[in-house]
């Protein structure tokens, strides 16, 4: 393919009158000839439904795996990240709104050519343990993505989504065998909120976190806390039940704070008193590994049997690194979930 250039999308039907269905995200938007879909980069064009960002990168940039944040997949090492314009959400608090949002607000399309060629060679010269697809939602850039993750799965280098997960089952049964880990936005865990504050609904992305367990891809789940919005303590101990429950005990749930922004500039900073009880209720629904984020200080990793300090962090850096061989803890031998763990 030609990078940079529209290409034919994938996950999608042709209907009558030149309609098409996109089958990529769970808007499953019908699209008139000469429209685009809510994400704004994919069009129909006579009858022919293309992607608009393939081979189009607005970011590429080497991050600890830490800022995605993945807190137990292969930690202190580095993932190239890389991201398009687009997205199927319009977050009122959205952090990259500029690029995010971009397609809809404006109806540009911008970004360096880059073949997915390039970026795997991109990351391998700069020794990455994993390339992220993130910054902006990568459903939206799915055919990219794939690409890329194919290659890179050839040459040994891991995949990572930081994802809404407002994808479709379609897609991620697509992906299956390219994906190996995912950070989920769970973003609140009311439909009302989903739909007024987001533009998406709560069912779909519980169904994907479900499906990537299912699938076999280490899932971390991030809920960013907004004052008056999802701060709630029943709707939290909602969100840290399903986690547990359905997930399972050993799922990281990174408490994020909010710092006003976008839509959101008269919303003040989440208290830290309220992400110091999200923390305590996690615990109390039998959480295992639960890391506050946007807060100075440490987020370890300690054993849920027996409290040895495991994984000691400050920010993104790792600071020590004691799980033992076999992945288990080197005081009780308690197996510690995630995958890469131990130092090599």
């Amino acid at each position: 393919m030609t990078s940079g250039e529209p290409v034919e999308a994938r996950l999608y039907d042709r209907l009558e009158n030149r309609r098409v269905q996109c089958h990529l995200c769970a808007h499953r938007c019908r699209i008139s000839e000469g429209k685009r879909g809510i994400c704004a980069v994919r069009e129909n064009r006579n009858g022919t439904l293309y992607s608009l960002v393939y081979g189009r990168t607005v970011s590429q940039h080497i991050d600890p795996i830490e800022k995605k944040p993945l807190a137990h997949f292969y930690p202190g090492t580095t993932a190239y990240s890389i991201a398009t314009v687009g997205c199927n959400f319009h977050c009122e608090w959205c952090q990259n709104a500029n690029i995010s949002q971009m397609p809809r607000e404006t109806g540009l399309i911008v970004g360096e050519r880059a073949a997915p060629e390039e970026i795997v060679s991109a990351a391998k010269r700069a020794r990455c343990r994993s390339i992220a697809y993130t910054y902006t939602e990568p459903t939206v850039f799915f055919e990219y993505a794939y690409d890329t993750a194919r290659l890179a799965r050839q040459d040994g280098i891991a995949n990572v989504y930081v994802t809404n997960g407002f994808m479709t089952e379609e897609m991620l049964k697509a992906f299956d065998g390219y994906l190996d880990a995912a950070n989920v936005d769970l973003k609140a865990f009311r439909d009302e909120t989903y739909r007024r504050y987001v533009g998406g609904r709560l069912q779909p992305v519980l169904d994907s976190l479900k499906l990537m367990k299912d699938l076999g891809i280490w899932v971390e789940v991030t809920t960013l806390v907004v004052p008056d919005i999802n701060d709630d303590e029943e709707e939290l101990r909602d969100a840290a039940r399903f986690v547990a429950q359905e997930l399972g005990p050993e799922t990281p749930w990174h408490i994020s704070r909010f710092f006003p922004g976008y839509q959101l500039r008269h919303v003040p900073p989440t208290p830290v008193r309220t992400l110091n009880r999200a923390l305590e209720i996690g615990e109390e629904e039998g959480l295992r590994y639960i890391f506050a984020g946007n807060v100075p200080g440490e987020a370890n990793t300690e054993c849920h049997a027996c409290g040895e300090l495991l994984i000691r962090r400050a920010g993104y850096r790792i600071l020590g690194n004691r799980v033992a061989p076999g992945q288990v803890c080197p005081n009780c031998g308690t197996p510690v979930a995630g995958v890469g763990l131990a130092p090599t």
